[in-house]
């Protein structure tokens, strides 16, 4: 069994997906700020990590 096929143009609305659908709501751009501006003030790390974690075995050769 076959469904109609519709004769007249289709209907505007909403649809299923609501009118924001794909944009980020403010909490989360808020949210997303906060963590963004905690990554900025990391501390860098010191030159002793320069050696990719080989620890001070690599160092003392």
């Amino acid at each position: 069994m076959r469904a109609p096929t519709p004769t007249g143009p289709a209907a505007e609305g909403p649809g299923l997906q609501p009118p924001a659908f794909g944009q980020p709501s403010p909490a989360l751009l808020a949210h997303a700020d906060r963590g963004y501006a905690r990554f900025l003030t990391q501390a860098a790390p010191d030159d002793r990590a320069s050696d990719h974690g080989r620890g001070d075995a690599a160092r003392h050769r």
